[in-house]
């Protein structure tokens, strides 16, 4: 199963490499057995950086499934998720993630996640974070917590 599944993520990457769409990037989502949710790379295809084949899998298995929690699911990617993806993965409240390279792998090909690892631990900042307004951002928290809204 686990191979079958691979094999899936390997053959959404391959399309999406012979389409131009981006990287070598494929995924699929699993649940009960069965694909939910499929992805490539299309970062180029539709000039959107957050366009990697784990956050279009996501897309694809929510839009399908009709939910935004994917709790149950399985994720099988040719590579190991970026920051970026593993942080929608935990959003999506998944927790079983399959992967073939490693980010060395990636690194290896001229992909470049270690910036991102690098702001991440506070070893150096790429992205300069400034508080403002934090009193009115509060505030609109309260309001929003007031309400009676869904906390996902």
């Amino acid at each position: 199963m686990v191979e079958d599944f691979m094999n899936a993520a390997i053959a959404e990457a391959e399309e999406g490499i012979s389409k131009g769409h981006g990287g070598p990037f494929g995924c699929v989502v699993v649940k009960d057995g069965r694909i939910v949710g499929r992805g490539h790379n299309r970062v180029l295809l539709n000039h959107d950086p957050t366009c990697h084949g784990e956050m279009e899998a996501i897309r694809d298995a929510s839009r399908n499934l009709k939910t935004h929690d994917l709790s149950g699911c399985v994720i099988y990617t040719t590579a190991e998720p970026c920051p970026m993806c593993l942080g929608a993965i935990m959003w999506a409240n998944i927790t079983d993630v399959y992967y073939g390279c490693r980010c060395s792998d990636t690194s290896g090909i001229g992909f470049r996640d270690e910036p991102f690892y690098d702001q991440l631990s506070g070893k150096s900042e790429i992205v300069k974070l400034t508080e403002e307004n934090r009193k009115r951002c509060l505030e609109l928290f309260r309001k929003y917590q007031e309400g009676t809204h869904l906390i996902y």
